[in-house]
Order: structure tokens, then C-alpha cells, then sequence
């Protein structure tokens, strides 16, 4: 989707490399990388109306999409 906001790129600028090492390495941090992605994705469409969500449903994903971002900078620090 574009014009999407919380990319990768964008939350862990200069370390596009080493995500991509990663995922390219780790099956695990692959499917952590897409479930990011699919999660930022729902929240931009709930933003934007696309497709609108409950506020509850909305925090939960950001929630998570916190949690995945968590995951994933601990996998680059490591």
C-alpha cells in the first residue's frame, strides 16, 4: 500500500540491510517482518477509512504493531 506510514524504512532508518540479512537468514524474523507489514497495512486502512475498525480494535493493532517493531529491533541489536 502506498503512502503508508510506520514502513520499516522509515522506523529503522539505515538498517534496511540488516533486515534484509535477516530475513533472508531467519524464517522466523521473515514472518515477524510480514506480520508487521500486514498489521501497519489493517491500521493505515482503519485510519484512512478504508476500512473502518472499533477504537478497540484499532488500539489492539497498534498494540501488536508495537510489539513486532520490539521483536524486530531486538533481532537487528542482536
Amino acid at each position: 500500500m502506498s503512502n503508508t506510514p510506520h514502513t520499516l524504512g522509515e522506523e529503522f532508518p539505515g538498517k534496511l540491510e540488516a533486515i534484509h540479512a535477516l530475513k533472508a537468514q531467519d524464517a522466523s524474523f521473515a514472518r515477524i517482518l510480514e506480520e508487521y507489514d500486514e498489521v501497519n497495512d489493517q491500521i493505515h486502512r482503519a485510519e484512512t477509512k478504508i476500512e473502518p475498525v472499533s477504537q478497540e480494535h484499532e488500539a489492539e493493532l497498534r498494540k501488536r504493531r508495537l510489539v513486532l517493531k520490539d521483536a524486530i529491533a531486538s533481532a537487528i541489536a542482536a
